[in-house]
């Protein structure tokens, strides 16, 4: 049986919502046909047993919810013999709302419900022209409704399942930007530690050459320090994705290593592209930790490829601020005044990795609109020289 919006409700509204209805039905049944001689087959009979099984009729409802058609069949028989109206538009908008894509269980109900009021009325003698509109608007208004009910709640369904899965997805592509960001931030931690210990090793060999044999404990020292350096060099190639595999198990290639020595090329790149790029910097990106002159450059190529894409030939604004502990970029785009450029090449996962890096590395990255422009800050915390 499809969901219904009282499939969603809690019991104690939905039996409070039962009663109210079943109540209202023999009610309206009880006087109707207490006032009212037209009672189906059963006219003729008296009045207060017709009155009573109305009532009775209508307190069927009470289970038109868990047995929907059994009532619903009921209810239209006893109409024939009762003629009960509000029990019969109660029980068909039950059915409709309930079944909206069983056209054949429809059918019969609409078919058989015209035919039961219509011979109601008609052993009423109130069988005529408007006799016979009333029985059709008395048995398919209700079913219409019902199904229309029902429609719009499974397009609301749908609605909210489409939402659901986008927003899954959205949490997918965000979860695989930060896994891309990470492993990417670890290839760069082995190439820039490699690199240090790998000149540590060399450093090393040379002394236990040096040593020769005059000095023995120095030389045995500089082994050990040597043999310990290859063995760190091992376990951080296994360590730090340089086996990192992609999804068909190939080795992921590591993208060329930059540099705060690279950010006159991405602004020149930039002014190629029609920005109007101008770079300030304030003291020497070159003596910063290799990390954060990454992170500086991801950042600006990140940030002029979207200005280029989103607002070409725009004033490109960055400032670039080295101090003693931290080091800070500041990226101002206004708005477009030209027509699309060619895109420049892009940091890969977008200000979100970047913002996983920035995290990683201890700072902080802010991006968002600025007047008719964008605005993007880094701030990074400067390691001491000697974790470098």
């Amino acid at each position: 049986m499809p969901r219904t919006a009282w499939q969603d409700a809690t019991p104690s509204s939905l039996r409070r919502t039962d009663a109210a209805v079943a109540a209202a039905a023999a009610l309206v049944g009880f006087g109707n046909s207490w006032v009212k001689p037209s009672n189906g087959l059963l006219t003729g009979t008296p009045t207060v047993t017709v009155a009573v099984l109305s009532g009775a009729v209508g307190l069927l409802l009470w289970w038109r919810r868990k047995r929907t058609v059994v009532i619903g069949w009921l209810v239209v028989l006893c109409h024939l013999l009762l003629f009960t109206p509000t029990a019969l538009a109660v029980a068909l908008y039950t059915v409709g709302s309930t079944y909206p894509n069983r056209w054949r269980l429809l059918a019969w109900f609409a078919g058989l419900g015209c035919l039961s009021d219509a011979g109601a009325l008609w052993l009423g003698g109130a069988w005529d022209f408007r006799g016979a509109a009333y029985s059709l608007a008395l048995v398919v208004g209700p079913l219409v409704v019902g199904y229309a009910v029902a429609l719009r709640r499974d397009l609301a369904a749908a609605a909210q399942a489409e939402l659901a899965t986008r927003e899954r997805e959205h949490v997918l592509l965000v979860e695989q930007a930060r896994v891309n960001e990470r492993s990417r931030i670890a290839r760069d931690m082995h190439d820039v530690v490699a690199h240090r210990v790998g000149h540590i090793v060399l450093l090393a060999a040379a002394l236990r050459v040096g040593a020769g044999s005059a000095n023995r404990k120095v030389a045995d020292d500089a082994e050990q320090i040597r043999h310990e350096g290859r063995r760190a060099l091992e376990e951080l190639r296994a360590i730090l994705g340089v086996l990192t595999p992609d999804r068909a198990g190939r080795p992921v290639p590591r993208a060329p290593q930059v540099d705060a020595s690279d950010l006159d090329d991405l602004v020149r790149s930039a002014r190629r592209a029609g920005l109007h790029a101008d770079l300030s910097m304030e003291g020497e990106p070159g003596s910063l930790p290799t990390l954060v002159q990454q992170a500086l450059y991801r950042t600006l190529q990140e940030s002029l490829t979207n200005a280029a894409k989103y607002a070409p030939g725009a004033e490109v604004g960055i400032e670039l601020r080295c101090g003693p502990d931290t080091v800070d970029l500041t990226v101002i785009n206004g708005p477009a005044s030209g027509p699309p450029a060619d895109e420049l090449p892009s940091g890969g996962n977008g200000l979100l990795g970047l913002d996983e890096r920035a995290s990683l590395l201890g700072g902080e990255l802010t991006a968002g609109p600025e007047g008719a422009g964008f605005r993007v800050e880094l701030h990074l915390p400067i390691a001491p020289p000697d974790t470098r």
